[in-house]
């Protein structure tokens, strides 16, 4: 540990941060561990952004980002950046859209040139359409249609996000996808790509000012766009806890609990996200975590049970355990177990021990994911794209270590409580028969250039 607390605070310069007149930003943190960088554009729009008939556009539109511009066609950068030596690829979340190549620092400059082409003079071909919008079918088929947890899961958070922006999935409804049409990828590049929407983050060994210059040769020309403005969000408050049940083909049972709770973005008493990071660490960071020890080791009621939540989001985010029964016992016992827990914490403080070793697993966690210079990047342009400050990823470990158990027992009593709760459950179907779902077949496509 502490050869690598070493190499941490070698690498551990600050973040450099520029304009450009079109709106253009950009930041820029070096490290010279190695002679390699990683450059990302962040684009402030994902499947958070969308609206019934055009969900999963964002998603739809990353792929025909490799797809081609007047300048390069299909698949030529692709093959260019694995010729360098580098490697290339994109996601696109609730609220953004990333696009990222690992290259030798020298190649900086290729990176800039292709991704400031892309970003206004893609060519969103017809015939190329039409064959990536089944690839993109075929990925939902794959990821969510025929795996019981994923189906589940979909079903759940359009339950918990009733009318939240993250109701829908990222890679958009079924129908949704077989309506999509080139025209509104167009629309859509069109109204969410532009520099003003755009945010850079490059870090590795390079020098600040040098990467500024680089931006300015090949951003500077592009012009900004008029954004359409996000809708504030209301949610309905909740009137009751709600239970969506799942029939697929599947081998095991699976219960997941979701309780709506505050993110750092909207919490209207700043210390609360953090305790919240906190208590999921107390309940599954690790095998001495709570779950694990109780549920699983010592009362063997779960096969696996864990708790998630992100306290980095656009709007209000969930708070979520999940188990697996173990055999012999059923989904009503892991659900029971899990309420146990959080009726513990509502009830009793967590000792101080208790507390120090959770934040010692929290923020362990957080420097291991500094350590490289891809984490590096995506803390910068997470926090960036949703509005935050980067400033706020080294605040981290200072609101962490400010958690008490005083405020662990008050978030689990404010917020784990059942008219903030969504149940979904799934029942296993013999694997040989047919979902309930509306699934569809496997489809012929080519495959991802990535």
């Amino acid at each position: 540990m502490g050869l690598f607390l070493l190499n941490l605070a070698i690498a551990d310069h600050a973040v450099k941060h520029y304009q450009l007149k079109n709106g253009l930003q950009i930041f820029v943190k070096q490290d010279t561990r190695a002679p390699v960088v990683v450059a990302m554009v962040w684009y402030k729009v994902g499947g958070a952004y969308e609206y019934r008939g055009l969900t999963g556009i964002s998603h739809a539109l990353e792929h025909m980002m490799f797809k081609g511009t007047q300048k390069y066609g299909p698949g030529v950068v692709s093959r260019m950046i694995a010729e360098k030596g580098g490697q290339e690829n994109a996601f696109t979340a609730q609220d953004y859209t990333a696009y990222f190549q690992e290259l030798s620092a020298d190649q900086l400059p290729f990176s800039f040139e292709i991704e400031a082409d892309r970003m206004q003079h893609l060519t969103l071909a017809a015939n190329e359409f039409v064959k990536e919008i089944q690839v993109v079918k075929e990925e939902r088929y794959m990821r969510t249609d025929d795996n019981p947890q994923a189906l589940t899961l979909e079903r759940f958070y359009a339950a918990a996000y009733l009318d939240n922006p993250y109701h829908n999935p990222v890679v958009g409804w079924q129908n949704d996808l077989d309506n999509l049409t080139v025209e509104n990828l167009r629309d859509w590049y069109h109204a969410y790509y532009g520099p003003n929407n755009a945010i850079i983050v490059v870090v590795g060994n390079v020098k600040p000012d040098d990467v500024f210059a680089l931006a300015k040769k090949y951003y500077s020309s592009l012009k900004p766009i008029q954004v359409p403005t996000l809708k504030p969000v209301v949610t309905p408050p909740n009137l009751g806890s709600r239970t969506v049940n799942v029939e697929a083909p599947a081998k095991l049972p699976w219960v997941i609990l979701g309780f709506n709770v505050p993110v750092v973005k909207n919490a209207k008493t700043t210390w609360e996200p953090y305790a919240l990071d906190v208590l999921t660490g107390i309940l599954d960071g690790g095998d001495s975590a709570r779950l694990q020890t109780m549920l699983v080791r010592k009362n063997q009621v779960a096969s696996d049970a864990g708790a998630a939540y992100s306290p980095f989001s656009l709007f209000p985010n969930l708070f979520i355990l999940e188990g697996t029964p173990a055999e012999g016992h059923t989904i009503p016992d892991v659900k029971n177990a899990l309420l146990d827990q959080i009726k513990q914490l509502q009830t009793q403080q967590v000792s101080q021990a208790e507390l120090d070793r959770v934040k010692a697993q929290v923020i362990a966690q957080k420097t291991f994911d500094k350590d490289s210079i891809m984490g590096q990047a995506m803390q910068i342009g997470a926090l960036e794209a949703v509005g935050l400050s980067y400033q706020l990823g080294d605040d981290y470990v200072k609101n962490i270590q400010a958690v008490t158990p005083q405020q662990i027992q008050a978030v689990a009593k404010k917020y784990l409580i059942s008219t903030r709760e969504t149940t979904a459950i799934l029942h296993p179907l013999p694997l040989n028969s047919s979902p309930k779902s509306s699934l569809i077949p496997a489809v012929e496509g080519a495959a991802h250039v990535r």
